[in-house]
């Protein structure tokens, strides 16, 4: 059963897929109006069965306006599919090392930096699955 994850940014939502027990970058796209509905077609069209959404936080675990807007992204999503949210702190930080650890600096990476936070979402999403836990939480144990 396929997953998807999604790292909601102000300008970018990056995507990640799992091919049996592992996770792949799948694209990035632009933030728009539309994006949701991208996001459930791109689920639909690969099968997918859950959507682990980044739910970004502060250092300290409070919410914040990113926060929020990922929330907001998250319940469009839930109207179609299961979704959950991971703690994403430090995911795109994450991102950018492995990228840079690989050859390709801030401007080469740019446009794939957003998949990769998603991936790792994904594979901390998959972990938590193969010990046997439910990662995350779903989008009504949060506040309106």
């Amino acid at each position: 059963m396929r997953k998807l994850a999604v790292d909601v940014g102000q300008s970018r939502i990056g995507l990640a897929i799992s091919e049996g027990s592992l996770a792949i970058p799948l694209d990035v796209l632009a933030f728009s109006e539309n994006a949701a509905s991208e996001v459930v077609e791109i689920a639909k069209q690969k099968q997918v069965a859950a959507i682990y959404v980044g739910l970004p936080l502060s250092l300290s675990g409070n919410h914040t306006q990113s926060t929020a807007s990922a929330l907001s992204f998250a319940r469009r999503l839930a109207a179609f599919l299961p979704v959950r949210m991971i703690d994403e702190r430090l995911t795109t930080k994450s991102a950018h090392a492995l990228l840079r650890a690989s050859g390709k600096n801030a401007k080469n990476s740019k446009g794939i930096v957003d998949a990769q936070a998603a991936q790792q979402i994904l594979e901390f999403a998959l972990q938590s699955e193969r010990e046997g836990q439910l990662a995350g939480k779903e989008t009504s144990e949060f506040d309106e």
